[in-house]
């Protein structure tokens, strides 16, 4: 880790929106795509094998909790639910979450016509809780960081490709799309350009992102116990190459839309923009931006923000499948 630290300030470490737009990715390191499309493969090879248990309706939908089979032979827990009574099913959203876990399934950002299969990363929320890895309290972020192939961030990316393949094998050969905000939007861009299933992606707050300057800032998420643990081992900078989200959004090849926030003291906010800025000049890939004033924290106008933001992904849904 080199460079001077950078400070929070108001969560805006010293960049204002242009400055964010510059924000270049993390190139790529030698063997990078070749790596990731192995694991690809690999998991598309493993049969999911989906168990399910029904838990009645849900806003027009029926629900179930679902186990499923992942790489290594683990079954994580999740849930699936079908589309809207009366509607098609048109599209199958992997729908990922925040660092911790979800605890419930949230609607807000699936249309009517869509299956959906909330997944749930190993090690996190009241389905995995310890599973496959250890609780966020517990260094879920820092589990295997010694070795390219163990680091739980490459292993959660991997499971959301499981995750489609359950959904898939509950819904049938639908496209695919993914939702995935903070934890869930960074994991979300490692796996998204690999997976030739999904159509398009949105990525809220997304973490994991241009570790040159995340290493530099210090935060209030999860990074915070990234950042110290490379401070002490500098080796794990060359393992944390292969899982930066600005690096894997360079490959991707779909429309995505971007929440990405001015400011935000747990995922700083040029980490969120390096993701963006490379989606806008990935060739064949469609940036979507949108701007919010802040990210991890409450202020006026919020539910604004968020009802408007739950359509616009509900519409570049529609649109991604349209193109």
């Amino acid at each position: 880790m080199t460079g001077a630290t950078i400070e929070p300030g108001d969560g805006d470490y010293g960049f204002d929106l242009a400055g964010l737009r510059a924000v270049p990715p993390v190139p790529p390191p030698p063997g990078f795509a070749e790596r990731w499309r192995s694991w690809h493969d690999e998991a598309l090879a493993i049969d999911p094998d989906p168990r399910v248990r029904p838990l009645g309706r849900r806003e027009g939908r029926e629900l179930f909790a679902v186990e499923h089979v992942v790489s290594g032979g683990l079954r994580l827990g999740g849930w699936f639910a079908t589309a809207v009574d009366g509607h098609p099913t048109r599209v199958g959203i992997v729908h990922s979450h925040g660092y911790g876990g979800r605890e419930e399934p949230e609607f807000d950002r699936v249309p009517d016509d869509a299956a959906v299969f909330f997944a749930l990363a190993r090690g996190q929320g009241r389905l995995n809780a310890g599973i496959g890895a250890p609780t966020p309290a517990e260094g879920h972020v820092l589990h295997g960081i010694r070795s390219i192939d163990d680091y739980v961030l490459g292993r959660c990316a991997v499971d959301l490709w499981h995750a489609g393949s359950a959904l898939r094998a509950l819904a049938g050969d639908l496209p695919l799309y993914l939702v995935g905000e903070s934890f869930g939007g960074g994991i979300g861009a490692l796996a998204l350009p690999w997976d030739e299933r999904l159509v398009g992606a949105t990525l809220i707050v997304p973490s994991f992102g241009q570790y040159d300057l995340r290493l530099r800032m210090p935060c209030e998420g999860s990074g915070e116990r990234v950042r110290r643990y490379v401070a002490k081992h500098p080796s794990a900078r060359e393992v944390l190459r292969f899982f930066d989200a600005s690096t894997a959004a360079g490959f991707a090849r779909v429309p995505v839309r971007v929440e990405a926030a001015l400011r935000d003291r747990h995922v700083p906010p040029p980490g969120q923009f390096a993701v963006a800025n490379a989606i806008a000049a990935a060739p064949g890939a469609e940036l979507e931006l949108a701007v919010l004033p802040y990210g991890h924290r409450e202020y006026d106008g919020l539910a604004e923000v968020r009802a408007a933001a739950f359509a616009a992904t509900r519409d570049h849904i529609s649109r991604s499948l349209d193109r």
